[in-house]
């Protein structure tokens, strides 16, 4: 029986496969305990980087920065914070740019944002603010040399009517001076395979990462995918079918449902990823480890 590429990856040293991570920015000194446990103990996987998110309207923009803060001081991690549109005058965001850059932050993740109002409600631009992703992308070139991440929608925003209207926008923020896309959750490959073709045939080539959720609570991630436009298989609704009060098994399926996806990805040709941790590391740190990112277990002994 032969063995997969991506099965015969982990005997590799070093694994060719790299991973980012995103974090959400706690609300309660408890939550802070947990996301810094968090960040300890992903922290030797050497991700490329790491994101940490910036809610609706800038809601989140405090405790966003000190997140990142804390993750320059206290880490060699290399933070990305999030900025949107939302909510905010131009003056306001490149405000928070320049404090990011006097920082020594140098990657952003540049977003629309989501209405205010929440997913599925009408977005509206701020009168004196960036209006879409594209032009946050431009302004903030304008200002430093930032690293430059945008998002990207395998399955098309929520918004988009068509693919043409999708990979035009998209575009459009790469023409601004993103660097890399990344892109949102999707648990069908083949999908991520025809979403490569479509920004091929653009002439968009900056890289593309996949963004992988590991799923610790499959009905809360059934309500955020009926939000965000991504589909779920049925198969992948079987897998976590009856487990509603069993959180171990959940738990158990939910590593190896993302550790297929990935594996299959990397049979693809695709060796970089981006984790949406939910501020948690078990799932995320034990599909790396099966990734063979990190030490191998025998340097860890003589360490």
């Amino acid at each position: 029986m032969s063995e997969s590429s991506s099965r015969r990856s982990h005997q590799a040293a070093p694994s060719p496969i790299t991973a980012s991570f995103e974090f959400f920015p706690p609300k309660s000194e408890k939550m802070a305990e947990t996301l810094w446990s968090t960040v300890q103990r992903l922290a030797p996987l050497n991700p490329s980087f790491v994101s940490v998110t910036y809610g609706a309207g800038g809601s989140t923009r405090e405790r966003t920065h000190k997140t990142v803060d804390r993750i320059l001081k206290e880490t060699d991690l290399a933070p990305a914070a999030h900025l949107t549109c939302v909510g905010a005058s131009r003056e306001e965001v490149d405000a928070v740019v320049r404090d990011y850059w006097s920082l020594g932050v140098r990657h952003l993740v540049a977003l629309r944002g989501d209405p205010l109002a929440g997913i599925g409600t009408r977005y509206v631009a701020h009168e004196k603010g960036y209006a879409y992703a594209s032009d946050l992308v431009a302004g903030i070139k304008k200002i430093a040399n930032f690293d430059i991440s945008v998002s990207g929608y395998p399955e098309k925003h929520p918004e988009s009517g068509n693919w043409q209207s999708e990979i035009d926008n998209l575009k459009r923020k790469v023409d601004a001076g993103a660097d890399r896309i990344i892109t949102q959750y999707f648990f069908d490959n083949d999908l991520f395979d025809v979403y490569l073709d479509r920004i091929a045939a653009a002439g968009i080539n900056i890289p593309v990462i996949p963004g992988i959720v590991p799923i610790h609570n499959f009905e809360q991630t059934m309500v955020f995918s009926a939000k965000c436009g991504t589909s779920i298989p049925q198969w992948l609704a079987r897998r976590f079918s009856g487990l509603a009060n069993d959180p171990e098994t959940r738990k158990l399926v939910g590593v190896a449902v993302a550790c297929e996806q990935v594996m299959d990805l990397v049979d693809r040709g695709i060796y970089d990823f981006h984790f949406y941790t939910m501020n948690r590391a078990d799932l995320t740190y034990a599909i790396c480890h099966m990734l063979g990112m990190g030490k191998p277990a025998h340097e860890e002994m003589a360490a």
